[in-house]
């Protein structure tokens, strides 16, 4: 869109806060970048420079506005709705593979060379992977000052940076000021860019564990009630659990293990509250991002719903949700797991049986992150260590047969890698793999894709709740007839299928009162 001079111009005239992350204005006569929804004055037209990235515009030498924060703004749901080589190797880079193992692990990850990687992104964004890395790092820094009493050189290290000069230099150059700085500035004033800040949180646990609270910022609107309670409703004993209004669960991290609360929005406010616990704080960039995918924040509610809208028998339906999210998972491998053992059954039924799953083969959280009784204190299960068991080992919950191998067939093909369900998966690859797997249909194979990779387009025709969704709704009920009709709905088909569903009786309103695999 950064391509598009006219359009730009105008978003930012309109301080239209629908293009925030889709792209950034720099001001040649300040040397500032911004959302474009700033609130100061717009600039004149000439003094304006367009980039596709917050790092971008950092590589060309300007700073982050102090008043717009745009360092902070929701992502671009472009990175998610796309499957090429650029869109994979932006999710791998907010999954924090470049700090962990370098261009070359990012190439090797994405099956190129990394000179082609680095060519092909830079042809896109302006800069390449290393420069998207370094702004993730410099926001995550920022995070770490603003929001912890730590060392500067333990926020250093736990942001990525390889030395105490390299973090400083850095964060002057973005922000325009030293890290001493931004503590203070923080500490001073409870409000950033005119907004409530989160604020410092010091140390308030029996562990001492260092509770980060963070805003996770989205586009509004945002239907909440509908993308929380499917989450509560489907939450598993364990490691999940609704809590004073709230969703607790467990991460497992590429560095240790999480514990995450996530507060829905109050009215009025633009981002979803997180606090994090964290045995390894390397993995708050990786924490961050998965939250976000859980919760689709970075997807563009106003581009969903026009499409929507255009279908007479779903136009009433999102006009009373509007904003309607996918909700997501904080781990693909995990999902999967989880809807193979929800084939067949209820929802209620399903959480009970991973339940029973989590108890008999995950981990134990470690103490550290053990805050308080009745909370989340497993990790879900390894994918090989539920591999590596036999079809009648006794941790594994009560299920027909067929399901069991089904089960472990998956396990199977994810631990030794031919499944791939990573951050940078094609869709359609994985669709093709699930389908050669025994017990796996086209409903658990369209919910894996929906929820587990957050596919815009992914469509279970098979589910009985989608299909009661259709009749309620006077659209056809037959599978041939219904999936014709969804063609007018793309590349957004995933979020009818929610509208579809809260048509249903179920007290949520947005789940299937039961789920049936249809081979």
């Amino acid at each position: 869109m950064h391509e598009d001079r006219e359009s730009c111009l105008r978003a930012v005239r309109s301080r239209d806060t629908r293009f925030d992350g889709w792209f950034t204005t720099a001001v040649t006569s300040t040397g500032i970048y911004c959302r474009p929804s700033c609130p100061a004055t717009p600039p004149r037209a000439e003094h304006v420079v367009f980039y596709p990235s917050a790092a971008a515009a950092q590589a060309a030498g300007f700073r982050a506005c102090k008043r717009c924060r745009p360092d902070a703004s929701p992502g671009s749901p472009e990175w998610n709705a796309r499957e090429d080589l650029v869109a994979r190797a932006m999710r791998l880079v907010a999954d924090g593979v470049v700090d962990r193992d370098g261009v070359d692990g990012l190439a090797r990850r994405l099956g190129y060379s990394a000179r082609q990687v680095e060519r092909l992104v830079t042809a896109e964004l302006g800069v390449g992977p290393l420069a998207l890395a370094r702004a993730q790092r410099a926001q995550t820094a920022r995070i770490l000052v603003e929001t912890t009493d730590l060392p500067m050189a333990e926020v250093a290290f736990a942001a990525g940076f390889s030395s105490v000069r390299s973090f400083n230099d850095t964060v002057r150059a973005v922000f325009a000021e030293t890290p001493t700085h931004l503590r203070r500035r923080v500490r001073r004033s409870p409000t950033v860019g005119g907004r409530r800040d989160a604020g410092h949180v010091p140390p308030s646990d029996p562990t001492g564990s260092q509770r980060l609270r963070l805003r996770l910022p989205f586009r509004a609107p945002l239907h909440a009630p509908s993308l929380f309670g499917h989450l509560a409703a489907t939450a598993v004993p364990g490691i999940e659990r609704w809590v004073d209004g709230s969703l607790e669960r467990t991460l497992r991290l590429p560095r240790g293990a999480g514990l995450v609360r996530l507060h829905p929005p109050r009215d009025g406010d633009r981002h979803v509250t997180a606090d994090l616990w964290l045995q390894d704080l390397r993995d708050l960039t990786t924490a961050i991002n998965r939250c976000r995918r859980c919760l689709d924040l970075d997807a563009d509610p106003a581009a969903v719903d026009e499409v929507l809208s255009a279908d007479p028998a779903l136009a009433p339906a999102v006009a009373a949700r509007p904003g309607v999210r996918l909700p997501g998972t904080v781990d693909p491998v995990e999902f999967a797991v989880r809807a193979v053992l929800g084939q067949q059954v209820s929802t209620a039924a399903a959480a009970t049986t991973t339940g029973r799953l989590v108890r008999g083969l995950g981990e134990p959280l470690p103490p550290s992150l053990v805050l308080r009784p009745g909370q989340p204190d497993l990790l879900f299960p390894r994918v090989a260590d539920l591999a590596a068991v036999g079809p009648d080992d006794p941790r594994l919950p009560g299920m027909p047969a067929s399901r069991r191998r089904a089960l472990l067939a998956l396990a199977t093909a994810a631990a030794d890698g031919s499944l791939d369900l990573g951050a940078d998966a094609v869709r359609d690859g994985v669709r093709a793999r699930l389908d050669a797997l025994p017990g796996v249909g086209p409903w658990t194979r369209e919910v894996i894709a929906l929820r587990g990779l957050g596919d815009p387009d992914a469509f279970p025709v098979t589910d009985l709740g989608v299909r009661a969704g259709a009749a309620a709704l006077g659209l056809p009920v037959d599978q041939r007839g219904l999936l014709a009709r969804a063609e007018d709905w793309r590349p957004w088909r995933a979020y009818a299928v929610q509208a579809l569903w809260a048509a249903t009786t179920h007290p949520v309103a947005t789940l299937p009162v039961q789920t049936q695999e249809i081979a």
